[in-house]
């Protein structure tokens, strides 16, 4: 399938995803509340789905590189809408916990293979561009959907996560009818070390990058976690305040991604990309800690949100321009570190938080510097390894 055809057709499929995502996320807190949830099983129930990406992704990744992308496209966004129709329909709260459980397990194929698919349809020069393109659909999904979701809400509470049902059904009919498979059938199983297990990847410079990413959502999750907080403490800001700041941090994350990420990348190299959007980040998160009204809110969340908006795709890319062991594999177990970050972040940031009210953007820009120092060394390695292997007979 010709690149310039099938990234939008991507764009579509992970914007329409995140919209069915984001649609529940406002809601869920009430409805779990409604079904006896307490604040720690509310906790635990926000908790288990990035506890099943973690496990789960890198299996999905490369059970992708052995069969191709569209069958596991098609499960994971299948079971996805599932989880969503089963939890309109729950009764009780161990039903909610299982339709958790399941659309994590079954979701958490989902971004690995959609960005192993942009990696199969990108010449590396256009790697970053492809990465860029996905992730503007996932924030572009995480702005619309949990608004879509508000307004179903007032209806009912259980009306959004059918609407996020429908909206999941309508993306696998797109997937099964318009996108055709990215993987040929000779390319399929045959990448090097494609039998080695996932944990063995983690294994010289590449490594580097996995943890860097790490690092990088740790902060990024500590922040969504205590900033509202945060912002009613310092600015008096209430829900409705905040849901328009998170929206413009949304819209301009997702113009950088999908716009610039590409030129930038394909100018300058995904390693100054990287740097440059650690670097913003820190600067964010000093800004953040001056945060005093609506105006200063949404200006320096959104440079925070710009600077760690092209990490991701230019790590994406990176990895898998330099990885030997299948796209499916290398973003599957980046999607794994992405989801400890994000399971790490929030109680740690909502600890550092009842410490000091600003600790939590402190620290932040503490990881974003060992994320900086980490690529540093990434480096580093990597032209020792050049100059080993130029010098070598």
């Amino acid at each position: 399938m010709e690149t310039k055809k099938a990234l939008p057709i991507l764009f579509a499929v992970m914007f329409f995803v995140m919209v069915g995502f984001g649609i529940i996320i406002p809601v869920l807190p009430f409805y779990a509340e409604e079904l006896g949830a307490t604040p720690t099983q509310l906790g635990l129930l926000m908790a288990v789905y990035s506890l099943m990406q973690l496990i789960f992704a890198p299996m999905w990744g490369r059970v992708s590189d052995r069969i191709g992308r569209k069958p596991i496209m098609m499960i994971g966004i299948l079971g996805l809408s599932f989880s969503f129709f089963f939890m309109a329909f729950a009764s009780q709260l161990w039903m909610l916990f299982a339709a958790r459980i399941i659309g994590g397990f079954l979701s958490s194929a989902n971004m690995p293979t959609v960005q192993a698919y942009a990696a199969d349809i990108t010449t590396e020069e256009n790697r970053g561009k492809g990465m860029g393109i996905i992730g503007a659909a996932v924030g572009l999904g995480f702005v619309f959907g949990p608004a879509i979701g508000g307004i179903f809400s007032r209806t009912s509470l259980s009306l959004p996560f059918l609407v996020a049902g429908v909206s999941s059904l309508i993306t696998f009919l797109l997937v099964t009818f318009v996108l055709k498979e990215s993987l040929s059938e000779e390319a399929k199983g045959t990448s090097s070390d494609s039998k080695t297990p996932s944990l063995k990847m983690l294994s010289g410079s590449i490594s580097i990058l996995y943890f860097l990413q790490l690092f990088v959502s740790i902060s990024l999750a500590g922040l969504e976690a205590t900033f509202a907080y945060f912002a009613a403490q310092q600015a008096g800001l209430g829900t409705v305040e905040l849901g328009y700041i998170f929206m413009i941090m949304g819209f301009a994350g997702a113009l950088v991604q999908g716009g610039l990420v590409g030129r930038m990348t394909k100018k300058f190299g995904e390693g100054a990309v990287i740097q440059i959007g650690i670097l913003v980040s820190a600067i964010g998160f000093g800004l953040i800690l001056f945060v005093d009204n609506f105006a200063t809110a949404a200006v320096f969340l959104s440079i925070f949100g710009i600077g760690n908006g092209v990490i991701r795709p230019s790590v994406s890319a990176l990895i898998t321009k330099t990885t030997t062991s299948g796209y499916g594999r290398a973003t599957g177990l980046l999607s794994s570190f992405d989801s400890l970050g994000r399971i790490i972040g929030p109680p740690v940031g909502g600890w550092l938080f009842s410490i000091a009210v600003g600790l939590p953007y402190i620290v932040g820009i503490v990881l974003s510097v060992i994320a900086f120092l980490l690529y540093v060394t990434y480096s580093s390695q990597l032209k020792k390894q050049k100059v080993q292997s130029v010098a070598s007979p």
